[in-house]
């Protein structure tokens, strides 16, 4: 027997009962976006790497999929760089091309390459799948799908307290109970002035990011191994550790950080979110953590992330405030904020706690069973009529046994079928057995739309 193909490691298939979950998910969170008057854009799968390359860190620029040139692209390369084996030099002669590993990226090259046609602030959406070459493992592919809202030509913190509504009310309408963890980059640059190692920025935010997932322990070794010194860790120590609510650690950061004109800045920012926050009134659990950093280079305010309550996943929407993203290709002060659901982590996330609606899996609401050419040609306008009022319908192709067309239904988990024999016809009835709990009744044809629509 021959082998069965495969697909990449990182990557999935998604079959009809999972398409139509995702779909829940997406058409859900689209939703919202439209409520805020956000419009919808799509940029290309591929980007020139010269807009790609430099975006995301070192560490992002080593998952990016490059794409080989077409037709001979070792045409321009020598025998001598090939034995060298310098990686970079190389890849820059032989790609120009990679698959996009975020939105956020392309929606600036967009917006500059667009900004004569746009109305600022603009506010997008775009819903599109991304590409990492990432070590596959659990809640981490290689190919996954991005939900970004953003809003450029803004430095109001309106629009930070707006997203922070949209996370509510996507998570509120997905019914997952959710925290979202809030710092500012303004504040970890203060924390970093304070103990002395402003140098020491990145090194800091990499090491501390890790704090839930290694311990505090840990990330004072990786700190001392980065070159902080001992004197220094000590200090940032009451930083990490401090409790209470929002505002009582906004107060005691306030003191730490006196001296610090950017610290104190962020802190500004933070007061003035939760403020315009405490007068909304929103579900969602939101919680200052001063270790949250991000890994992107460039968020320069406020960042966000937000975690699953009683789920076992890592971050499941993240984004922050990005003052010069546009800078990068020649458009100078044009101020941002946006943040991204992670599609595939949600769908996980739904299924590992059973969120989805009993129904999210029905394509289609009523299967008309086929009992022959008479009954056949008394179905067909009557399914014209149903799909003419938004009620999904079909007829079984063949009058095919009763046991392979109920069959068929369940399988794909029809909610109703509609039986209509001879008496039916003459009768002007339509029998509808309920697939859920076995159910039957006998009602008029004119009745069947309302009868349908109030069972949806």
């Amino acid at each position: 027997m021959a082998q069965l193909p495969s697909i990449p490691k990182g990557t999935r298939d998604y079959a009809p009962d999972i398409m139509v979950k995702r779909n829940y998910i997406f058409d859900t969170i689209k939703s919202v976006f439209k409520l805020y008057g956000y419009q919808p854009i799509e940029t290309p799968a591929m980007e020139n790497l010269s807009t790609l390359m430099g975006k995301y860190g070192e560490e992002g620029d080593k998952l990016l999929f490059k794409i080989l040139n077409s037709g001979d692209f070792l045409a321009h390369v020598t025998d001598s760089e090939i034995e060298e084996r310098n990686i970079p030099r190389l890849t820059n002669k032989i790609s120009e091309k990679g698959l996009r590993y975020d939105l956020t990226v392309p929606f600036a090259r967009f917006v500059v390459q667009h900004q004569n046609e746009l109305c600022f602030p603009f506010k997008r959406y775009q819903i599109q799948p991304v590409w990492r070459a990432d070590r596959p493992q659990k809640g981490r592919y290689r190919e996954f799908y991005q939900c970004d809202v953003d809003v450029v030509g803004s430095d109001s913190l309106l629009n930070e307290v707006e997203l922070i509504q949209i996370v509510n009310d996507v998570y509120q309408r997905l019914r997952i109970d959710a925290c979202l963890l809030i710092n500012n980059r303004k504040i970890l640059a203060g924390m970093a002035e304070t103990i002395g190692h402003p140098d020491k920025i990145v090194d800091i935010t990499v090491a501390i990011d890790k704090m839930d997932k290694i311990g505090i322990e840990n990330v004072n070794a990786e700190l001392k191994e980065k070159g902080v010194s001992a004197l220094a860790i000590e200090k940032l120590q009451p930083i990490l550790n401090l409790s209470g609510t929002n505002q009582d650690k906004l107060s005691h950061l306030r003191e730490i950080l006196k001296n610090s004109e950017t610290g104190l800045k962020g802190i500004d920012e933070l007061s003035k979110i939760f403020r315009h926050l405490d007068t909304l009134e929103l579900q969602i659990e939101i919680k200052l953590d001063l270790t949250l950093a991000r890994g992107l280079s460039y968020y320069t305010g406020a960042i966000f992330e937000v975690k699953a309550k009683g789920a076992e996943m890592g971050s499941i929407t993240g984004g922050g405030r990005y003052d010069d993203l546009t800078g990068i290709f020649g458009m100078k002060n044009m101020s941002g904020v946006g943040i991204s659901f992670g599609a595939d982590r949600i769908f996980d996330v739904m299924n590992q706690l059973d969120l989805f609606p009993q129904d999210s899996t029905a394509t289609t609401q009523v299967l008309f069973v086929n009992f022959g050419e008479q009954e056949e040609a008394y179905c067909l306008p009557l399914l014209k009529k149903l799909r003419g009022q938004g009620i999904n319908a079909e007829i079984f192709p063949e009058a095919s046994k009763m046991k392979k067309q109920m069959g068929y239904a369940d399988k794909k988990n029809i909610p109703f079928v509609a039986l209509v024999g001879e008496n039916e016809i003459a009768n002007h009835l339509v029998t509808l057995k309920n697939m859920h709990d076995g159910t039957q009744e006998s009602i008029p044809v004119d009745d069947l739309i309302d009868k349908l629509r109030n069972n949806k």
